[in-house]
């Protein structure tokens, strides 16, 4: 299993087009600096009023997506 940390800082405004389905995946740098992608849709359950904000724990397995896990504001 792989595990990536990074941090998002999206505004409603800028997340609007994932949440509407328009933009399918998210790419971030995690903090080794890979790049890494993953369904926009698992940022979700994290979107505030003022959008979606703080360091997550992203874990996959073979490439796929296993779980996304907010761990500080």
């Amino acid at each position: 299993m792989q595990t990536y940390y990074f941090y998002i800082n999206l505004s409603t405004h800028e997340y609007l087009p994932y949440y509407q389905g328009k933009v399918k995946d998210i790419i971030v740098s995690s903090s080794t600096g890979k790049r890494v992608q993953f369904p926009a849709m698992h940022l979700r359950s994290f979107l505030t009023s003022s959008g979606v904000e703080g360091h997550f724990c992203l874990q996959t397995e073979n490439n796929k997506f296993v779980s996304l896990k907010k761990i500080t504001k």
